[in-house]
């Protein structure tokens, strides 16, 4: 090995090709080196010079110092919300980025406790052993743990968050992933979601993440899909959890006008959030339509409005994660870490973490104002938690007090 940054971690480099979308040619080129050069550094076999260690971080939008982080644990195998024609590429590249998510929630988790955790418990172990009546309690039981009623849901994102599961909704250039979920054992077993915000519509987003939020209390403990035959059953399975959470049996089913048309879920559609092809798959599960029914209001629906976009799919703006921004916004209005402080304690770009967090454009060189949703830690014993925290409890800012 030649003389150089011994430190350097191969696992960072690589999360950093795959989340910048880079060829180690290409890299190779943008430092100044051979190919053959940044995969001996990918291999640990060989440690670039101090001034190529430089270039290297600058090239790839991090602080030097980041690459020589020990690495954290990895996330668990994400399930992708995607069709057919997902790029291995693109599911590497969103897998680094939920890594990165999950680094910058735990070094926001030395001086914060997030909400506690607040998800159904399922313990299935096989996908053909989940029924549709245990799907249909799972999303009621969700539904009641948060405290949600049996009503059209105001903000979902701002419930998945009080129940604390961390979430990121951005753009990624990757239109047919819609969004994935996974485990982080560095936050003690709670949930992350990527949301996609490349088409920008409310309705839809809210359904992938309902969608998320199924996988994570139906799919816990199931391996990652062995076949695509598996792989569609969970996705079905997910599908109708969205359905059930979003639109609830009875209340839902009770607001349809029989025989159920277009026009009818239209004006159901801006007050429950829920588009009118989620509607028409929810009333199908419900039996409310038959096969027929279903097929012949689709095409209608198609024949209409196209495959995709509906009437008043601008009405409602997506919803927006709060809870990281307001983290790094409270340390902030706090004293805890200055703004320009954190780039450096975080090790990332100031345009990674604003895109992560969901902070405005330059926020770091203009911090704005705070509204809290995280406790400050007052108090840390030596493995880093507060006293709250280490005997399971600790107080947080409820989230409803921001409901719309």
């Amino acid at each position: 090995m030649t003389k150089g940054i011994d430190d350097l971690q191969p696992e960072r480099l690589e999360q950093l090709l795959a989340v910048r979308g880079l060829t180690k040619g290409q890299l190779a080129a943008q430092v100044g080196v051979a190919p053959s050069t940044v995969t001996k550094w990918c291999k640990g076999d060989q440690s670039p010079e101090a001034e190529t260690f430089e270039r290297l971080a600058a090239e790839l939008k991090v602080k030097p110092e980041w690459l020589t982080r020990p690495p954290m644990k990895r996330v668990s195998a994400p399930l992708f919300r995607s069709n057919a024609s997902a790029l291995k590429s693109g599911r590497e590249m969103l897998e680094a980025r939920t890594t990165m998510l999950q680094e910058i929630a735990v070094l926001m988790s030395e001086h914060v406790d997030f909400p506690r955790l607040n998800l159904p418990l399922r313990s299935f172990i096989k996908a053909d052993q989940i029924t549709s009546v245990e799907i249909e309690s799972a999303a009621e039981e969700c539904r009641s743990l948060w405290q949600l009623g049996r009503g059209p849901i105001q903000d979902l994102l701002l419930a998945a968050e009080g129940a604390g599961v961390v979430v990121v909704r951005e753009e990624t250039n990757i239109p047919v992933i819609e969004g994935l979920s996974c485990w982080s054992e560095e936050l003690g077993d709670r949930p992350l979601v990527h949301l996609s915000a490349d088409k920008a519509n409310a309705f839809r987003s809210r359904f992938d993440l309902a969608h998320e939020i199924g996988h994570l209390v139906l799919h816990k403990h199931l391996p990652p899909p062995p076949d695509k035959e598996t792989y569609n059953l969970m996705e079905r399975q997910a599908h109708q959890f969205a359905g059930a959470l979003l639109l609830p049996a009875q209340s839902f089913a009770d607001e349809v006008r029989l025989p159920v048309n277009l026009d009818g879920l239209l004006t159901l559609k801006q007050r429950w959030g829920a588009s009118v092809a989620a509607m028409l798959m929810r009333l199908h599960a419900l039996r409310i339509l038959n096969d027929d029914e279903k097929l012949a209001l689709f095409k209608r629906r198609s024949a209409r409005w196209g495959a995709k976009a509906e009437p008043g799919d601008q009405a409602w703006p997506p919803e927006k994660p709060r809870l990281l921004r307001r983290t790094i916004e409270l340390l902030v209005s706090e004293g805890v870490l200055s703004a320009e402080r954190i780039p450096f304690f975080v090790g990332m770009s100031t345009l990674d973490i604003e895109r992560l967090c969901h902070l405005r454009e330059s926020y770091f060189e203009q911090p704005g104002q705070v509204m809290d949703l995280a406790m400050l830690r007052d108090s840390r014993g030596r493995d880093g938690r507060s006293a709250e925290s280490a005997s399971g409890g600790g107080d947080i800012i409820d989230f409803r007090r921001f409901r719309r």
